[in-house]
């Protein structure tokens, strides 16, 4: 499963960076948790009330159609969600 990051205004998703988030990964939780892939998104998508959509994400990245795993309706940014889509349908 990749790891979805939203930078900071001017930070840039580099070797770097990517080498820093996996190595805090092993040390903070275990080596289990550290992402195969580190992507860069310009935001995560939200429910109304501001919760971050985790498992219907999980659900898309796994090949549920999108329209079943979340509705639109109920997010605060519904494009957010364009860029998991996308992403799931590359391969």
């Amino acid at each position: 499963m990749p790891l979805f990051v939203v930078l900071r205004d001017g930070a840039e998703l580099d070797e770097a960076l990517s080498k820093a988030i996996k190595a805090r990964n092993r040390e903070d939780c275990s080596p289990r948790h550290v992402p195969n892939e580190i992507v860069a998104v310009a935001e995560v998508p939200r429910t109304l009330s501001g919760k971050v959509l985790e498992l219907p994400v999980k659900k898309i990245l796994q090949g549920t159609d999108p329209a079943k795993a979340a509705s639109r309706d109920s997010l605060a940014n519904p494009k957010a969600l364009d860029f998991f889509v996308e992403y799931a349908g590359r391969g």
